[in-house]
């Protein structure tokens, strides 16, 4: 068994972080947001809003927030985070 994490609400996680970070709302409301396929699997989801980006490490669960530099701002652990819902194998 694993758990899935609907990608909707880890949007909305990535958005009130950015808030909370210091983007300007208009920018987070148009938070771009790329996919990475490796050998036909998602393995990671990037989102970008002006100066900082973010990317979730689908696997194990993690968001990270980046400043324009490449700085870790802040970590977010989603198992811990939100309530992932139950999904078969």
């Amino acid at each position: 068994m694993r758990l899935h994490m609907n990608a909707a609400d880890v949007r909305g996680l990535v958005a009130s972080h950015f808030l909370k970070l210091g983007a300007d709302a208009g920018d987070v409301a148009d938070v771009q947001e790329n996919i990475r396929i490796d050998r036909g699997r998602c393995v990671a989801r990037c989102y970008r809003a002006t100066e900082m980006f973010a990317m979730w490490l689908i696997d194990v669960g993690v968001l990270q927030f980046y400043d324009a530099d490449g700085e870790m701002l802040h970590t977010v652990n989603l198992f811990t985070e939100l309530q992932p819902t139950r999904a078969a194998a």
